[in-house]
C-alpha cells in the first residue's frame, strides 16, 4: 500500500512540519543547559518517558485489538532506540571536533542515505522530480550555512562524525517507518525512547562531569525540552511516518535548521543575513518540488 493514502493522510505533512518546530527548538535547550551535551540528551529522553509510558496505557485501552508485539518487534524497537542514541550522542561529540555549522549540515545529509537506503533494502522508486528537489534543497542548505561552513582538514575527524550521524538518524527513520505499519505512536515513542535512554545514561556518565542541573531553571530547560523537542516534535514525526514515505519526510526535516536558525534571531538575538534568508527559500522550493515526486510505492 502506497504511504500517504491511509486516513489522515491529509494531515501528515502538517504534522511532520509541526515536528520539525519541535525539534528545531532542541539546539536552543541544549545551549541554555547546565548539563553537557551528552547529559541532556539522556534527560531529554528519561524525563519523556513518564509521559510517553502514561501515553502509551491510554492509547492501549483505546487499542484493545492492536497487533500483540512479538519477540521480532522488541528487536526492532530496540534498534529504533539504539540508532536514535547513536544520532544524537555522535552528533554531540562532532562539535567537539568541528564546527557547529559543519556538524548541523552533516547530520541533515541525513535524506541521502535514506533514500539511498529505502533504494537498496525496500526497492523503493525514486522519481527523477524528487531527485532534484533533493539537490535543490540541499543547495539552499549549503546557502543557509553561508560563511559559517569550513572546510579544512583540521576539521576531518569532526565531519565524519557529523556524516555518521546522519547514517544513524537514516537508519531510526527508516526503522520507525516499518514499525509504524504495525504499531502506534505511542508504542514506538515508549520503548524506542526507553532502549535510547538505556544506551545514553553510560556515554553521559563516562564523558560528563555534571549529570544533573543545579538550579530550577535548568531542570524547567531539560523539562521543555523533553515536552517540546521529544514528545511533541518527535512524536509527530513518528506520526507522519505511518502516511509519507520516509525519503520526503526525511527531507522535509531540513526546514529544522531554517526553523533553528529563526528562533535564534528571535530569542537569542543572533543575526540573520540575507544569504541565509535566501538559503531558506531555496529549501523550501527543494521540499515542494521533492512532494511532487515523492509518490512512490514500496516493493
Amino acid at each position: 500500500m502506497m504511504q500517504g493514502k491511509k486516513p489522515g493522510g491529509r494531515l501528515a505533512l502538517p504534522g511532520l512540519l509541526g515536528g520539525a518546530t519541535g525539534i528545531a527548538f532542541a539546539p536552543l535547550f541544549v545551549r541554555l543547559s547546565e548539563t553537557g551535551p551528552s547529559a541532556t540528551a539522556f534527560w531529554r529522553l528519561a524525563l519523556s518517558l513518564p509521559f510517553l509510558f502514561a501515553w502509551l496505557r491510554l492509547d492501549s485501552q483505546k487499542r484493545p485489538a492492536d497487533k500483540a508485539m512479538r519477540y521480532t518487534d522488541g528487536k526492532i524497537l530496540a534498534l529504533s532506540g539504539i540508532f536514535f542514541a547513536a544520532d544524537l550522542a555522535i552528533w554531540h561529540w562532532s562539535i567537539k571536533f568541528t564546527t557547529v555549522a559543519n556538524a548541523t549540515l552533516l547530520a541533515n545529509f541525513a535524506p541521502i542515505f535514506v533514500t539511498f537506503f529505502a533504494w537498496l533494502f525496500f526497492h523503493t522508486k525514486i522519481k527523477l522530480r524528487f531527485l532534484t528537489g533533493l539537490v535543490i534543497a540541499f543547495s539552499g542548505a549549503f546557502l543557509l550555512m553561508g560563511s559559517s561552513l569550513q572546510l579544512s582538514g583540521r576539521y576531518f575527524y569532526g565531519d565524519i562524525l557529523g556524516i555518521t550521524t546522519a547514517v544513524f538518524y537514516a537508519g531510526y527513520l527508516l526503522t520507525v517507518n516499518r514499525l509504524r505499519n504495525r504499531f502506534s505512536t505511542a508504542r514506538i515513542m515508549a520503548w524506542g525512547g526507553f532502549f535510547c535512554a538505556v544506551c545514553l545514561f553510560p556515554i553521559a556518565f563516562f564523558s560528563e562531569g555534571t549529570l544533573v542541573p543545579a538550579t530550577g531553571r535548568g531542570w524547567a530547560i531539560l523539562i521543555a525540552l523533553a515536552v517540546i523537542s521529544q514528545i511533541g516534535g518527535q512524536g509527530l514525526i513518528t506520526w507522519a511516518l505511518a502516511y509519507l514515505p520516509p525519503h520526503f519526510a526525511s527531507l522535509s526535516l531540513l526546514l529544522q535548521p531554517v526553523l533553528a536558525a529563526l528562533f535564534a534571531w528571535i530569542l537569542l538575538k543572533e543575526p540573520v543575513g540575507m544569504l541565509q534568508g535566501l538559503g531558506g527559500i531555496v529549501i523550501l522550493a527543494g521540499i515542494i518540488m521533492a512532494k511532487r515526486g515523492s509518490a512512490a510505492s514500496t516493493e
